[in-house]
């Protein structure tokens, strides 16, 4: 076959069906909205059945910890009465070592079930080892493609720790340079092997991270007599918070604040290869987060599950050094040394926690291993060695790409609020591009209310920012 890369492309909706075994095509109506739930209720697996899945290869009911000594801390910062207490729920001990064995170990069973003979998953991230580390348990093969490093062969060291771990439980890595290349080749290999497509946006990968949120529950209750009044999930492409936002709902933890913690990258392009090496996150940064809360649909399946949008209460931001600050203080106060993914939500749980009524509770939703490329030095010492100046001061003085600020003082350490309805509108604005674009049909009554789901408001909101949006493009043209 011809595997230019415009010719490839033309087949990407063909490939991509036969890889994830789904007709998305079914779930379509012809205009922006689409039959979410009924996608969703495509996985085939109750909320029981996917548990039992994940129980045969030791993935989940992970330990939830009280962190007593950093809600001490946070208390002696916060005004009187203020400092919920900080819970930390330790997903660092699936087989893995994050969260992501739980998707992956769902989308890893269904491949085997459909009698796929291997699987392949595009990411830099823990979702790879998970990938690698389940297939290995049902014997299937499995092949992690990485966009790894920039243009001089410059490579991150924390996802270069990923690759050992991944080739570890038997996987091929092939490592990529920033660009496009990624998804032409994540594709090429899915038409050449014919394995399974273990995206991290199928809703068998969402679905597994429901437990998640289930457990979250049901440990706090058994802790406090109550589900958590907060809980922070880091947020990257949204299947974090969209599985776990789902798991609280179906514990019947509707009335849980959930709220997303990027890292503030802004002003880095992530398809940059000048930028590539200038960011000390490969995840849970707002490269990614701020994108796919507004584009949900830009993952690597026609229509993803991770829709965050729909289940966010709030999004806040927080900045490099605090992220390491927390890390440290985590192992020196806690005794849990943990990489920097998780530690991204604890920095902002615990500047939130200060917000907070001291009988409150706040749940710092998971956190991932730690190894050789994810320790703070190393990360530190590529940053220096990138340009990047690293001093001690106030983090809200950081530029991304130019500085780390480790904060001075605990005090410091403060979340940044990112505007929602911003976001909605923006989601919004790019849904009815779509519409013009791809010279569909006006927008109905039926894609008014999926755009309400979508931005977790009201009919009549959606209205207004669409009478808005085209109010102000009128005025654009005029």
């Amino acid at each position: 076959m011809n595997n230019n890369y415009l010719e490839l492309m033309k087949r990407k909706n063909e490939i991509m069906k036969k890889s994830v075994g789904i007709d998305y095509s079914l779930f379509e109506s012809g205009s922006i909205a689409f039959d979410y739930e009924g996608m969703m209720d495509k996985v085939g697996y109750t909320l029981d059945e996917i548990r039992a899945i994940q129980t045969e290869t030791g993935v989940g009911n992970t330990p939830m910890y009280v962190l007593r000594n950093l809600t001490a801390l946070a208390r002696s910062l916060a005004p009187e009465g203020k400092g919920a207490r900080i819970f930390l729920k330790d997903e660092a001990s699936n087989p893995s070592g994050s969260f992501k064995a739980r998707r992956a170990a769902t989308a890893v069973y269904h491949a085997k079930r459909l009698g796929f003979k291997g699987v392949i998953a595009a990411t830099s991230g823990n979702y790879g080892a998970a990938v690698a580390s389940q297939a290995a348990m049902r014997g299937l093969n499995c092949i992690i493609v990485q966009e790894c490093y920039d243009s001089e062969g410059k490579g991150q060291p924390e996802i270069i720790e990923k690759a050992r771990k991944c080739e570890a439980f038997g996987a091929e890595v092939v490592q990529l340079s920033v660009g496009p290349e990624l998804f032409y080749t994540f594709l090429k290999l899915l038409e050449e092997t014919g394995y399974f497509n273990a995206s991290l946006y199928t809703p068998f990968g969402i679905a597994g991270v429901e437990t998640l949120g289930f457990e979250i529950s049901s440990q706090m209750k058994d802790l406090t007599g109550k589900n958590p009044d907060a809980v922070v999930v880091t947020n990257a492409g949204g299947g974090n918070l969209t599985g776990t936002a789902r798991g609280l709902i179906k514990a019947g933890a509707e009335s849980t604040e959930i709220i997303a913690a990027s890292v503030n990258l802004k002003g880095l392009h992530m398809a940059s290869d000048k930028d590539f090496n200038k960011k000390s996150f490969t995840t849970g940064h707002t490269g990614f987060g701020i994108p796919f809360t507004t584009v949900p649909d830009r993952s690597d399946v026609p229509r993803s599950a991770a829709r965050p949008l729909r289940y966010m209460d709030r999004y806040v931001t927080v900045n490099q050094g605090e992220v390491f600050y927390m890390t440290e203080a985590l192992a020196q106060l806690e005794g849990l040394e943990r990489g920097p993914a998780g530690n991204i939500s604890l920095a902002a749980a615990f500047a939130i926690a200060q917000e907070m009524d001291k009988d409150k509770t706040i749940v710092v939703q998971e956190t991932e291993y730690t190894g050789a490329g994810k320790h703070i030095q190393p990360q530190l010492s590529f940053a220096r060695n990138n340009g990047i100046d690293i001093r001690l001061g106030n983090p809200l003085n950081e530029a991304p790409g130019k500085s780390i600020i480790l904060p001075s003082h605990p005090s410091l350490i403060r979340v940044q609020n990112l505007d929602l309805n911003k976001l909605r509108k923006s989601l919004i604005k790019n849904c009815l591009n779509d519409i013009k674009n791809n010279n569909q049909k006006n927008i109905s009554e039926k894609d008014i209310h999926f755009l309400a789901a979508e931005t977790k408001t009201s009919t009549t909101k959606v209205k207004e920012i669409i009478n808005y949006l085209s109010h102000k493009m009128k005025e654009e043209k005029e």
